[in-house]
């Protein structure tokens, strides 16, 4: 792939396919020698979740995610790079979020979907409400200071 390699970025209620996004991501190029996938799906919490509802500013989560997917292609020699975050109602077993990152070598791949990853459960401006099986008040979840701790080794990597 020949200029300035840009991330894919989509915020979309749509349901995605990890493989086609690699076949995308991969199809003809020969200077990949190493892809890195993470798939989050949503968790049924031991049985207390109906759904997990995830909230966006539209425009705003995908400027944000863009930015930090250009700042993991200025620290890394990434070759492709997609970021797919859904929104809306979200059954447990349900795809939430992918991270597809390509490299010529291995290490510059896990080390770029771990950076995107900590940025997205941390800091991407997401809100996310957890629909309980008892019927109960729906409530908003908490960040938690691990995420926090997980993304702050990265500023201190700079």
């Amino acid at each position: 792939m020949t200029g300035v390699i840009k991330p894919l970025v989509k915020i979309q209620s749509d349901d995605f396919d990890t493989a086609t996004e690699i076949s995308r991501l991969t199809s003809g190029r020969r200077d990949i020698g190493a892809v890195v996938t993470f798939s989050g799906l949503c968790r049924d919490e031991a049985g207390t979740l109906t759904a997990l509802e995830i909230e966006h500013y539209p425009g705003m989560a995908a400027n944000e995610i863009t930015k930090i997917a250009d700042e993991a292609l200025s620290r890394w020699p990434l070759t492709g790079l997609t970021v797919i975050h859904r929104y809306g109602m979200i059954k447990p077993g349900e795809n939430i979020v992918l991270v597809v990152s390509a490299s010529a070598h291995r290490r510059a791949a896990f080390d770029a979907a771990s950076f995107l990853m900590d940025y997205l459960k941390n800091a991407a401006p997401f809100w996310k409400k957890e629909h309980l099986v008892s019927g109960a008040e729906s409530i908003w979840v908490e960040a938690k200071s691990t995420d926090a701790a997980a993304l702050k080794r990265w500023h201190e990597a700079k």
